[in-house]
């Protein structure tokens, strides 16, 4: 497996979803607060697949 930098629009979303986790889960954002884990996880994967696969 060959692992590549992500593309800097998948770097963005990840970065994205990982500052909405953060608002969620320390400035108190009620609409985000029952979804933090699963952002953090979003935010991972997509990361993740940046790495892997080629041209995401």
């Amino acid at each position: 497996m060959t692992i590549r930098p992500p593309s800097k629009l998948c770097f963005l979303i990840s970065l994205i979803i990982f500052i909405l986790a953060l608002l969620g889960t320390y400035a108190g954002v009620a609409a985000l607060a029952g979804y933090t884990t699963w952002l953090f996880i979003a935010a991972w994967v997509v990361l993740v697949a940046g790495n892997v696969m080629k041209g995401f």
